[in-house]
């Protein structure tokens, strides 16, 4: 009885060490095997002792379409596993996961619903229509940028510093408690709008090639460089971006841009173009922006305040003398071109202030003016034309 007995025990305890999991990818066994974890040939199956301890795992591009099995790597802390064939991933039993990659893949579902360790997932390139990492509060680095994700809830991983959701479907985005976060991707998508109020920290903004309206960053004091281009914004104030060093806010609708943050000269590159009814931009020293920022529409002029603006609307009167001036910009001389006798000529700059006042000819000495934007009344003694100029 002793000897039967000692015998159950040692075929019970060879059967534990014997504890094998199951690898149906062959693709992903011979990565195992490569790897040094299994050993051929390619049976379908791993010794789970093999695999539990580890914590590293690199299984990138190997066409791999199914990682069943993954669950005994109970230990893993990292998993690469991007540029494969996967369709969905479930990683909820690795609870001490911590960074995943599964970019370029083919998934349409990612579990992570048990993965609270994890601080940085990478899932661009796929195909996921849908996403849920509030079960993750440690996440710092979110990138799920060109799947076809609709909407995306984030509130609850406030330990997010890095976001990008460029490139989806998206229609909503809720970043609201996130208020460690940034930077964020959300460019690319479907988006009507984009509340950042909260999120004070925020460095770096990309959300262009959107269909937003209007967008409110005054809050985020801390915003370095904003990317709102190809979207629908009728306005836009950085004023209280004191921080901000690139603006591109080209292809919108902008009636209204006010950059006046103090801090003009370390704003560089600037892109206003393709803003067709863009009259005035609001900058700390119109002469700095004219020579310095050229990316700006034709019918767009630097101005200090709104009296400039002001003034700068009664200029381009074109309808009235049929007369041409040019070069503009110009540094020296304006030529006035059309069939018209220029009896009366007079210059203003943009404070009201009379700067030169002549008659009777057809060319104007403007180089002794300070760099900037002029308005010139042409009149032939009873009909008056203004344009506008740039002397520089």
């Amino acid at each position: 009885m002793k000897k039967l007995f000692l015998l159950l025990l040692l075929g019970f305890t060879l059967v534990g060490f014997s504890q094998t999991t199951e690898i149906p990818d062959p693709n992903f066994e011979q990565a195992l095997i490569d790897l040094g974890y299994d050993t051929a040939p390619i049976d379908g199956s791993v010794l789970t002792a093999n695999i539990s301890g580890v914590t590293y795992l690199e299984i990138d591009n190997r066409d791999i379409a199914n990682l069943t099995g993954i669950e005994d790597f109970t230990a893993l802390t990292t998993l690469y596993c991007f540029d494969n064939q996967l369709t969905s991933l479930d990683v909820s039993a690795n609870s001490a996961l911590e960074l995943l990659n599964c970019n370029s893949n083919q998934l349409t579902s990612l579990d992570v619903s048990n993965n609270a360790a994890l601080t940085a997932l990478f899932c661009s390139f796929n195909q996921l229509t849908s996403l849920d990492v509030n079960a993750s509060p440690a996440l710092e680095f979110l990138y799920c940028y060109t799947n076809q994700l609709t909407s995306v809830d984030v509130s609850l991983n406030n330990a997010l510093t890095e976001l990008d959701f460029g490139k989806n479907q998206l229609t909503s985005l809720d970043v609201s408690n996130n208020t460690d976060l940034t930077t964020l991707y959300c460019d690319f998508n479907q988006l009507t709008s984009l509340d950042v109020n909260n999120n004070t920290a925020l460095e770096f903004l990309y959300c262009f090639d959107n269909q937003l309206t209007s967008l409110d960053v005054s809050a985020n004091t801390a915003l370095e460089l904003l990317n709102c281009y190809k979207n629908q914004l009728t306005s836009l104030d950085v004023s209280n971006n004191a921080a901000l060093t690139a603006l591109f806010c080209y292809t919108n609708q902008l009636t209204s841009l006010d950059v006046r943050n103090g801090n003009n000269t370390n704003l560089s590159p600037f892109n206003s173009t393709s803003n067709p009814n863009l009259t005035c931009i609001y900058v700390d020293d119109a002469s700095y922006s004219t020579a310095n920022w050229t990316n700006i529409d034709p019918a767009s002029t630097f101005v200090n305040n709104e009296a400039a603006c002001e003034i700068l609307s009664l200029g381009d009167n074109t309808s009235v003398l049929d007369v041409n001036i040019f070069p503009n910009p110009t540094a020296n001389y304006l030529f006035i071109e059309g069939n018209v006798n220029p009896v009366s000529i007079t210059i203003y700059n943009l404070l009201g202030a009379k700067v030169i006042a002549t008659s009777n000819t057809d060319k104007i000495d403007v180089s002794e003016l300070s760099n900037g934007v002029y308005i010139i009344k042409i009149s032939d003694g009873i009909d008056q034309t203004d344009r506008k100029f740039i002397k520089n």
